[in-house]
C-alpha cells in the first residue's frame, strides 16, 4: 500500500517497492517503524503529522477515509477560479522533478491548476551512480516546494514513488484526482540507454511498463482524464522526405489511407517512445482514451518567470555527455574554455525549443484537450538548427563576451547520419496559440553568462562523450574511481 506523509506544504506518497527510498527521500532517513498497512478494503488514506528534532523527524500517522477527506476538496467542476483557471483543473505532473517537469509543474501552478508531482526522485541518483552533476546547484524537491508555497501561497501536492508500481500508481490517482496527466515521467537520454544491457533494458521497462500503467490508471479510476505525453522528435529519424505531425497520407497501388508515419528510432531510448506512441494510440482506439503526444524536440534554456523567482526554485542544466543537450552544453563548454565538441561532421539537423516554450506548449494541450478516443500527435519545436549551426552561434555570443572560442570535431559515438535531409512540420501548437521564443543573441549571452557564473561546478571529465552505441555491451559499466 502506498503512504502519504503530509508536509506543511506537501501531500507526499511513499513508494514501499522502490528500491532507491531511503536514498530518494534525500538524506532523510524513514525507518521502517513509519510504514504503516491500511486495509485496501477500507480506501483509507494515511496522513502523517511530525515535527523535526535536530536532524530527525518524529511522525504520527493517523488514517482518514478519503471520502472524508474529499469533502474539501475540489473535482471535475464548472466556472472559473479567481485567477481566471478552469475550477476543479487537476493536473498530475510525472516526472515534476525533472528538467522539463520541474518548470511545468511551477508554470501550471502559478496558472491557477492545482498540480501534484509524482517522481520517483531517480535522475537525482543517476547523478550519483555516474558522478555527474548539475552545473546549477538544486534544491531537494521539499525545499523546492515549500519554498514555492512561501512565495506564492499555492500548493503543490508531493506523490514520491516508481509508477512502474501500479499499486503506488493507483492510490496517486485515487488520491488526488487529476483532470490531465501530463507525463514526462521517463528515462529520457538516449546515451543513458545505450551505456550497457543492464540500462537498456531499465530504459525500455521504465518507460513502457511505466505509460502503460499510466494508461490503466486512466481506465480504471479517471476515463475523462487527458493524457499530455511527452514524445520526442527522435521517433521520426533523418527520413529523406518531409515529416509531418504524428501521420501521413499516402497512396499505394491506387488506394489512399493515412497512416501513423513511419518510426526510425536510433537508441533503446527513441525506441521506448515508439512502443509508448503505439500503446497509447491502440488505448484511444480500444478504451476511448483522449491523448496529445508532443513529439518535442532538443529543449535548451534554463529559465522561466517562476524557476527565476528564487534561487531555490532553479531548474537543472546537465552539460556532461550522458543528459546534456547540444546547445546547454556548447555554452558549458565555452564558458570553461574547453573546445566544443562537434559530432563527426556536425550536420545533424534536429528541431529544438527554449523551455519557456515547453511550458507554454503543455499548457496550451491542456486547455485544449484531445477529444474522447483521439490520439493526437503535436511536434514541439519552433526552429531547426544544425549542430555546426550551434557552434556557429556559440563562437558568434561566446566572443562578444571575450571568450575565445574554439570548436573540434569529435568521433561521433552514435550510429546516425551526419549530413542529411531535415524538414519537419510543426504548426499545431502555433495554430493553438504558442508565442514561441526564438533563439537569440539576448537569450545566449544570458545562458553564457550563467554558465560563467557555475562555472567553477565544471567537470571538465565529465564533457567529451563516453557511451559508444556500437560498443555497448553486457557487462555493467560503471565509473572509474
Amino acid at each position: 500500500m502506498a503512504h502519504l506523509l503530509s508536509t506543511p506544504c506537501s501531500s507526499l506518497f511513499l513508494s514501499t517497492r522502490n528500491p532507491s527510498s531511503t536514498y530518494l527521500q534525500q538524506g532523510v532517513k524513514v525507518s521502517s517503524s513509519f510504514i504503516v498497512q491500511s486495509p485496501r478494503s477500507s480506501c483509507k488514506r494515511l496522513v502523517q503529522r511530525g515535527k523535526r528534532q535536530g536532524n530527525s523527524c518524529v511522525v504520527r500517522a493517523t488514517t482518514i477515509p478519503l471520502h472524508e477527506e474529499a469533502k474539501s476538496q475540489s473535482g471535475f467542476g464548472s466556472g472559473e477560479s479567481s485567477n481566471g483557471a478552469p475550477k476543479g483543473k487537476r493536473v498530475m505532473i510525472i516526472g515534476g522533478d525533472g528538467y522539463c517537469g520541474w518548470a511545468t509543474a511551477l508554470h501550471l501552478s502559478n496558472k491557477g491548476y492545482e498540480v501534484a508531482i509524482v517522481d520517483s526522485l531517480v535522475r537525482r541518483l543517476f547523478d550519483h551512480q555516474l558522478d555527474i552533476d548539475s552545473l546549477t546547484p538544486i534544491s531537494s524537491i521539499h525545499n523546492r516546494i515549500r519554498r514555492w508555497k512561501s512565495l506564492t501561497g499555492k500548493t503543490i501536492d508531493l506523490h514520491i514513488g516508481d509508477i512502474c508500481d501500479f499499486e503506488f500508481l493507483a492510490e496517486s490517482f485515487k488520491s488526488f484526482e487529476p483532470d490531465a496527466v501530463v507525463h514526462f515521467g521517463e528515462q529520457r537520454s538516449a546515451p543513458y540507454s545505450m551505456i550497457d544491457r543492464s540500462r537498456a533494458v531499465y530504459t525500455q521497462h521504465n518507460n513502457v511498463i511505466g505509460t502503460l500503467n499510466v494508461l490503466f490508471a486512466i481506465k480504471e479510476f479517471r476515463d475523462e482524464c487527458h493524457l499530455v505525453k511527452l514524445g520526442t522528435m527522435g521517433e521520426y529519424g533523418t527520413p529523406n522526405i518531409d515529416i509531418e505531425e504524428g501521420y501521413i497520407t499516402i497512396t499505394h497501388k491506387g488506394r489512399t489511407d493515412t497512416l501513423p508515419y513511419p518510426k526510425q528510432a536510433s537508441s533503446f531510448y527513441h525506441l521506448s517512445k515508439v512502443h509508448d506512441s503505439h500503446n497509447i494510440a491502440f488505448t484511444c482506439k480500444a478504451w476511448g482514451i483522449r491523448a496529445t503526444d508532443l513529439n518535442q524536440g532538443v529543449v535548451y534554456g534554463l529559465r522561466t518567470d517562476e524557476t527565476e523567482m528564487h534561487e531555490e526554485l532553479s531548474n537543472r542544466l546537465d552539460y556532461d555527455g550522458v543528459f546534456g543537450t547540444a546547445l546547454n552544453r556548447f555554452c558549458v563548454q565555452a564558458a570553461v574554455g574547453h573546445p566544443l565538441t562537434v559530432y563527426g561532421k556536425g550536420g545533424q539537423t534536429r528541431g529544438y525549443l527554449d523551455i519557456r516554450d515547453t511550458v507554454q506548449c503543455v499548457e496550451l494541450a491542456i486547455a485544449n484537450a484531445a477529444n474522447a478516443g483521439e490520439f493526437r500527435v503535436f511536434n514541439q519545436f519552433t526552429e531547426q538548427f544544425s549542430v555546426r549551426d550551434l557552434a556557429a552561434l556559440v563562437t558568434r555570443a561566446g566572443e562578444k563576451l571575450g571568450l575565445k572560442v574554439e570548436t573540434i570535431s569529435v568521433p561521433n559515438p552514435r550510429v546516425e547520419a551526419e549530413e542529411h535531409y531535415y524538414n519537419a512540420k510543426h504548426t499545431k501548437l502555433i495554430e493553438l496559440g504558442l508565442k514561441p521564443h526564438l533563439l537569440s543573441d539576448s537569450l545566449l549571452d544570458s545562458l553564457l553568462n550563467f554558465a560563467i557564473k557555475y562555472k567553477d561546478r565544471v567537470d571538465t571529465k565529465q564533457i567529451m562523450p563516453s557511451v559508444s552505441w556500437r560498443k555497448i555491451g553486457v557487462k555493467p559499466k560503471t565509473v572509474a574511481a
